[in-house]
């Protein structure tokens, strides 16, 4: 009888055992998943990223945001290149503009697309992203030569047109603009916000070169000029030329730059360029770009979904 008592209590005890881990597996499986759902659906963000390049000799750093079913999905995405504005650098749409907040709210709420979304540097070595007129330094260059190749190698992006958008603030806004408008076969969209369009004459594009340290002659500055001022470049081109990029500009109707912003309605309007055009409450700050970002966000998504 003692033999059988043991052993009864025995097999109680197992089975207790048993239940007691299953248990434990049970809520540890709940907690694993829940776990998982949750980090799926937040987006990741890496702001300190870097590679070496060759054309600007120096290394150079950029920022990414991963969307939440990135490390999910086998998918490649598409991608926008989002540029910050004078004195901020990569790390700017993140600390200021709240990107992964803003972007992973309007992937949740089907505004926006799943994307990839890419912020570099222009604030090392030499502040900008167009090339310099004594060829020294050369931004444009190293963009679409050497950071669009890395990114497309590094992360799952597609690299067709149709999957490619650009947008930026005040000086990555004019920047955003100047690589569309010189590079249509690259961008399906692009969204300047309160951009800057640099000098709106030669001669005050002389003057500003007058204040650097940088080597050109003078029958340089005109071409250079027509080039790099997007006012003057849309004017040297036909309706066709200028209508392979969907373009968004928003402005806030207190801003300092919203002489240039109406010009370049005015200049894609008489040129018969279809556009987006939006003057909203607010000057020149964050609170306006953050609240301008789920609109941009929601327009290239409809170029990338071909609407």
């Amino acid at each position: 009888m003692i033999k059988k008592h043991r052993r009864d209590l025995i097999l109680t005890f197992d089975l207790l055992k048993s239940i007691i881990i299953s248990s434990f597996s049970v809520c540890m499986f709940y907690v694993l998943i829940s776990s998982f759902v949750l980090y799926g659906q937040t987006g990741v963000v890496y702001d300190d990223l870097s590679f070496k390049s060759k054309i600007l000799k120096m290394e150079r750093q950029y920022a990414v945001y991963l969307p939440p079913d990135y490390h999910l999905s086998s998918r490649q995405y598409p991608v926008l290149y989002l540029l910050h504005g004078y004195s901020d650098d990569q790390t700017g749409w993140i600390q200021f503009g709240e990107v992964k907040h803003i972007t992973d709210k309007a992937i949740a709420d089907g505004s926006a697309t799943s994307m990839v979304i890419v912020m570099p540097d222009a604030d090392t070595g030499f502040i900008g992203y167009i090339n310099t007129i004594d060829g020294q330094w050369l931004y444009e260059d190293f963009f679409f030569k050497e950071l669009i190749p890395h990114i497309e190698k590094t992360f799952k992006v597609k690299s067709e047109k149709d999957y490619r958008a650009i947008a930026g603030l005040s000086m990555g806004g004019g920047g955003s603009l100047l690589y569309a408008l010189h590079h249509p076969e690259y961008f399906v969209a692009c969204a300047p916000l309160s951009a800057w369009l640099g000098p709106s004459t030669i001669e005050e594009l002389e003057l500003a070169l007058q204040n650097t340290n940088l080597d050109y002659k003078p029958e340089d500055l005109e071409p250079y000029f027509n080039h790099y001022n997007a006012l003057a470049y849309i004017d040297g081109k036909t309706k066709e030329e200028l209508s392979q990029v969907s373009y968004y500009i928003d402005n806030g109707d207190d801003d300092y730059l919203y002489e240039g912003n109406a010009l370049l309605h005015i200049a894609l309007r008489k040129k018969g360029v279809p556009h987006e055009f939006r003057i909203r409450n607010g000057g020149h700050s964050w609170t306006y770009w953050r609240e301008s970002l789920p609109d941009v966000l929601h327009f290239v998504s409809q170029r990338f979904r071909r609407f």
